[in-house]
């Protein structure tokens, strides 16, 4: 009780107590995990935590379900089998409003051989029911249910049997889209190219709608392949890259829903080749970040501007307008920073060996963009990889650069982006809030402590309140994502079998 209260008062000048809850205590079985969940607009929806009562026969384990609303409100719980391959689950709102609890697989379960990737699980909201989460394979013309996993072994077998008969796998993806029915992919893959390639609409009733083909005639020097990056009631958004003799060109193409049919199809040039092969997805040192958002009159799409294989020099920005179907494009070199950053050069690095490397991008209502980045050195032969600062470059709804915010940070070295938590829009998009954690030392205790850094930018205006949030006698905190204006944050201590989480109302 005394750790509890010291918290609470250290919490209380930035934070205005909400709610608890002991996650401990929510069900009987090993705590495994916790997660936010979202529904399809990003709104935060509520939370899930996961518990393991371990092995329960040779194909299952025991697993339990607690679901809490945004509040901390337990509203629904479920023990149910899981695949023995599953470690434990991650959940997430589906288009159709089920939870899905996707599985962590655990490699070392079974033997090599014998693995398998475990099931997914779909809960119906409505009356708490659970099932295993229905894919479809698609196979001469025809669905089939996906009833038991194949292992690794009988998997491979299959590949190699089909490739030794025909001299290529044939290669199914189905998808069930919130539009109504299933999109299909198909292609013949012979291993270092593709062919025969079709994109099919099927109704719910899986009643053939229509068929695209492309790339028909494929080989290792002439190739078409699409990419779908947004869709609607209306239309596919997709880049079309099509490859004579290893020179590639790229195409905005836009496909009717209903039909199939291309309406739009307009050609993207004046940017490298590794530019276009990753402009639906950006990536930081270690993983990816996600760089488009869509608004009810555009898509609005931001990626790297390389100049060659590793090296980029800047932003661009794409907005689609989905009423014209025009695109837009603007760009934004380094060059533009050197106003706020004196010493940044064209590839972005900025100091000692330190780049600025992708964290997070922020669309808001009015047009403009942020984009968070974090001095970044790579490992060398003898050293390790090391962040410092954070800096966030925000925009006007032209992408020109507005200004440029330093976050002072101490370095931390191997924990790559373990310092940059979350963030939240505010106030219906207009504004934002992201979240930081930062190992200061006090001067003049000389101490080492942890503290938790909440940045607002609200009508143009930086806000910082700092917390500290340091680990104390064997205590841990965690924070966590919150609904709109609140943050949640876990304390625990896994000896003691403490393991609370807390929602605090944030004082901006």
């Amino acid at each position: 009780m005394k750790k509890i209260l010291s918290f609470a008062i250290l919490l209380f000048s930035t934070f205005i107590f909400a709610q608890t809850q002991d996650l401990y205590s929510l069900a009987k079985g090993d705590y495994l995990g916790f997660n936010a969940l979202f529904d399809e607009d990003d709104n935060l929806y509520g939370y899930v935590a996961i518990y393991g009562y371990g092995k329960t026969n040779e194909k299952t384990k025991k697993f339990e379900y607690v679901i809490l609303d945004k509040n901390l409100n337990p509203v629904a719980n479920k023990e149910f089998e899981g695949d023995i391959t599953a470690q434990d689950y991650f959940g997430y709102i589906d288009f159709q409003k089920k939870l899905i609890l996707y599985p962590t697989p655990d490699y070392y379960g079974v033997k090599y051989k014998e693995f398998f990737y475990p099931r997914s699980k779909e809960i119906n909201l409505a009356d708490n029911s659970i099932k295993n989460k229905i894919y479809y394979d698609y196979k001469d013309g025809k669905f089939i249910e996906e009833v038991e996993p194949k292992n690794s072994r009988d998997a491979r077998k299959e590949t190699k049997a089909e490739k030794k008969e025909k001299g290529y796998n044939y290669v199914s993806v189905v998808y069930e889209i919130k539009e109504g029915g299933f999109l299909v992919f198909e292609y013949n893959d012979y291993g270092n190219y593709s062919n025969n390639e079709t994109l099919k609409r099927f109704d719910e009733n899986k009643n053939l709608l229509w068929t695209y083909q492309y790339n028909t005639e494929g080989d290792k020097k002439n190739s078409e392949s699409i990419r779908i990056f947004e869709k609607d009631e209306n239309y596919i958004y997709t880049i079309l890259t099509k490859e004579v003799k290893k020179e590639k060109s790229f195409f905005l193409q836009i496909m009717d829903m209903k039909t199939g049919k291309v309406i739009s199809q307009k050609p993207i040039t004046g940017f490298s080749k590794e530019t276009m092969e990753r402009i639906t997805r950006v990536y930081s040192y270690y993983k990816s970040v996600d760089n488009d958002q869509t608004f009810d009159d555009k898509i609005v799409m931001v990626s790297k501007n390389y100049y060659n294989s590793f090296e980029h020099n800047g932003f661009v920005r794409f907005i689609i307008d989905k009423k014209t179907l025009e695109l837009d494009i603007k760009i934004l070199d380094y060059e533009a920073f050197k106003n706020f950053i004196p010493e940044i050069n064209k590839t972005g690095y900025v100091e000692n060996g330190y780049y600025l490397d992708i964290r997070d991008f922020y669309f808001l209502e009015d047009g403009s963009i942020g984009i968070l980045m974090e001095k970044f050195k790579p490992e060398g032969q003898y050293s390790a990889p090391k962040t410092t600062d954070l800096v966030y470059a925000y925009t006007d709804k032209d992408f020109k650069i507005s200004g440029v915010k330093v976050f002072k940070k101490e370095k931390t070295k191997w924990a790559i982006n373990a310092d940059y938590l979350f963030s939240q829009y505010l106030n219906d998009g207009k504004d934002v809030v992201f979240f930081y954690r930062d190992l200061q030392k006090d001067e003049k205790t000389k101490e080492k402590n942890w503290n938790l850094f909440i940045n607002t930018l609200i009508d143009g205006q930086f806000k910082q309140e700092k917390v500290q949030i340091s680990e104390k006698d064997n205590y841990t905190v965690i924070p966590y994502v919150g609904k709109e204006g609140y943050i949640l944050l876990r304390e625990f201590n896994e000896k003691e079998k403490f393991n609370k989480i807390r929602l605090e109302r944030l004082n901006y």
